[in-house]
Formats: structure tokens, C-alpha cells, sequence
């Protein structure tokens, strides 16, 4: 990030280049009104608007030269034919009040924009913190996630997610914390702070659920939660456990299938019990693993149809491909208007990789029985 040095003069944004120049067309029209009106001033007090419209886009320096080329217009028509009256020299000090003032009001704007600005740059470093960049490939799978957010002043929230490739096979989370801003990022980081640990210590995602549930309950008041999925594939067999969270989709041969949890389970910090939800992937299955933004993004009432379009927007090309498809329609969909952040996480598998040497299988992956 580029730092700027006190005193330094900022560049003219295109928005500013814009209101300067709508400025000057402004004291062209109102010159031409006045010059057609005959030779008496009656119009030179409407330039005293033009400083205050270059102040609505620039900073102080661009109103003082609007300003000053609107008092010397003013003066010149004042002063001829007949001389300054009482009338005239009223209105031209009215056009340099309304400059200093629109000088004043334009510096506390452009303080304004730039504290947003760098606000928006800190979140977006906040969440780059948090969200590190998937893919293009972990392990044998190949996987890209991508961060849609809500809000266009800044990309901050609580959607998390994260894929390693561990001794017990390639390990996903995706999850979603209660509440927005900091101090959801401050949790979600939390959480990918302890999987990003734990991940490659236990050898059970069960496990991992209760390590994770700890590290909330001690980080989060009575009525916050995280909701989460954990999912771990492992020479083609792909184990999920699901905390409370959307359940992922299978994109497998143009068919769309829902792999919701044997048994229901609450988020992390409240003690989630999880049972794991087993299945034997096939070369070219996708899975799709979002948080509840997409589930609940809506318009005029009517859900955005994921599981319909799922196949037709992400089994095609490559899985970043596929979610840039998924996100065009969606705010497509939702005319650019979205309640709440989205994280998504698409994965390829390409086929059977051996087993890592060593590590032993948990008891529920013998066979492909969900329950």
C-alpha cells in the first residue's frame, strides 16, 4: 500500500475532472444567458452556484479556481457598460461567500472520501489476512474459492473458508460467523487460525469439530456461533461434516445433488455432536461448498435457483471459470443488490490418488454408508 506523504497533492480523480468540468459549462451558460439578456447584469448572481458543484466531486483547490473564474466573470459584468452598483458588488459578494464556503465544504468531502478510502483498503487487507487465495491446485484436486461481498464500501465480513493439503488427505472448511465487521473478521480469523493447525494434528474431522468449538465458546459471547462444513477427500473418498451450515452439492454427470448431513447438528459453539456423511467420488465430480448469502439471496421474494442452475453454471470449463459464471448470475439475478456476503469454494476431483502411507483410515470411511 502506498503511502501518502502530508502535503502531497493527490491526483484529480475522474469524478472531480468530471464536476470541474461541469462547473465551467455552468459559467459558460450562465455568460451566454447574461450576454443575451441585453446590457444591464441581472444574472451574474447565479455564478455563485458553480463553486458549490465542482464541491460536491473536487477538493478546495479545484473550487477556488472555479470560484475566482466566477468572480471575474461577475466583475465583468458588473463593471460594464455603466460601472459597479450597489446591486452588482452584492452579488459578486455573494459569489466569493459561496466560494469560501463551498472551499470549506469541498475539504470536508474530500476528508471524508479519503478516510473511506482508506478504510475500504484496511478492510480489504483484513480480509486478504483471513481469506488467503485457493488453488489453482491442492493436492490432486483442483479448487478455487471466491469472496462476493455485500457491501460495495467494503469487502469485509464473517465467511470463512480454507483448503490444505494435509497428511490425512486434501481438508476444506467453509463457515460463516454471526454478525458482520470486525469483529466477525476477528472471529473468523480465530477459526481458520485453529484449523489451519489442527488440520494437520487430527486424524478425525470429529475431532477437529470439537477443537474448533472449543476455540469459539471461548472467544464468543452466549448468542454468537459460527456455522461450519468440514470436508476431507482422501483417495476418493470424500467424508463431510456439517455444523449448522448449507449443505454442499455434488455436480456429478449434470445431475445436482444435495449431500445433506445424516443427522442435524448445531453450530460451532454450541457442542456440535456430528455424524459424517461418506461418498465415493467419481473423475470429474465437482463439489460445491457456499455459505448462506447464496441460499438466501433473493429477489422480489423468489430464491436464486442454485441447485437448478448449479450444473449448467459450474460443470463446465474450469472451476474458477465456474464460479465467475456463478457469481455473474447471481447479481444478475439480484439487479447488484445482495443482503448478505457470500464465500464460495469449488473442487474438481480428477480421479483415485493413492493413500498416504502410514495413515490409517477412520472406522466410518469402511464402505460408503452415510448413516
Amino acid at each position: 500500500m502506498k503511502l501518502r506523504l502530508p502535503g502531497e497533492h493527490r491526483p484529480m480523480s475522474p469524478d472531480a475532472r468530471a464536476g470541474l468540468g461541469a462547473a465551467f459549462v455552468l459559467l459558460a451558460l450562465i455568460s451566454a444567458i447574461e450576454l443575451a439578456d441585453g446590457e444591464e447584469p441581472h444574472y451574474i448572481g447565479l455564478l455563485a452556484s458553480a463553486p458549490f458543484l465542482v464541491a460536491t466531486f473536487a477538493a478546495w483547490r479545484e473550487v477556488i479556481l472555479v470560484g475566482t473564474t466566477a468572480t471575474a466573470i461577475g466583475l465583468t459584468f458588473g463593471f460594464f457598460p455603466h460601472g459597479l452598483d450597489m446591486a452588482s458588488s452584492f452579488q459578486i459578494g455573494a459569489i466569493m461567500a459561496a466560494t469560501a464556503i463551498a472551499a470549506v465544504a469541498g475539504t470536508v468531502r474530500a476528508r471524508q472520501a479519503e478516510r473511506l478510502a482508506t478504510l475500504e483498503s484496511l478492510a480489504k487487507v483484513a480480509q486478504t489476512a483471513v481469506l488467503r487465495p485457493l488453488g489453482p491446485r491442492v493436492g490432486p484436486l483442483a479448487v478455487a474459492g471466491r469472496y462476493i461481498s455485500a457491501s460495495a464500501a467494503a469487502d469485509i465480513g464473517g465467511d470463512l473458508y480454507e483448503a490444505l493439503d494435509t497428511p490425512y488427505g486434501v481438508r476444506m472448511i467453509i463457515g460463516d460467523v454471526r454478525g458482520k465487521g470486525l469483529e466477525a473478521v476477528r472471529l473468523a480469523s480465530m477459526v481458520l487460525g485453529s484449523y489451519r493447525h489442527v488440520a494437520y494434528e487430527r486424524a478425525d474431522l470429529r475431532a477437529i469439530v470439537a477443537d474448533l468449538d472449543r476455540a469459539v465458546a471461548r472467544s464468543v459471547g452466549d448468542e454468537d456461533f459460527v456455522t461450519a462444513a468440514l470436508v476431507e477427500e482422501r483417495g476418493g473418498t470424500l467424508s463431510i461434516v456439517n455444523c449448522g451450515h448449507p449443505a454442499p452439492l455434488l455436480l456429478r454427470r449434470g445431475e445436482v445433488i444435495p449431500l445433506e448431513p445424516p443427522a442435524s447438528a448445531p453450530p460451532l459453539g454450541f457442542m456440535p455432536v456430528v455424524r459424517p456423511r461418506v461418498e465415493r467420488l467419481e473423475p470429474g465430480d465437482r463439489l460445491l461448498l457456499f455459505t448462506d448469502g447464496l441460499a438466501e439471496a433473493r429477489r422480489e421474494g423468489e430464491f436464486f435457483p442454485t441447485a437448478e442452475r448449479a450444473w449448467r453454471l459450474l460443470g463446465h470449463g474450469t472451476v474458477g471459470d465456474g464460479l465467475a459464471s456463478l457469481e455473474s448470475a447471481l447479481l444478475e439475478w439480484v439487479h447488484g443488490r445482495l443482503d448478505d456476503d457470500i464465500a464460495l469454494v469449488l473442487m474438481e476431483y480428477a480421479g483415485a490418488q493413492p493413500a498416504p502411507a502410514g495413515v490409517a483410515v477412520p472406522s466410518w470411511e469402511v464402505g460408503t454408508d452415510a448413516g
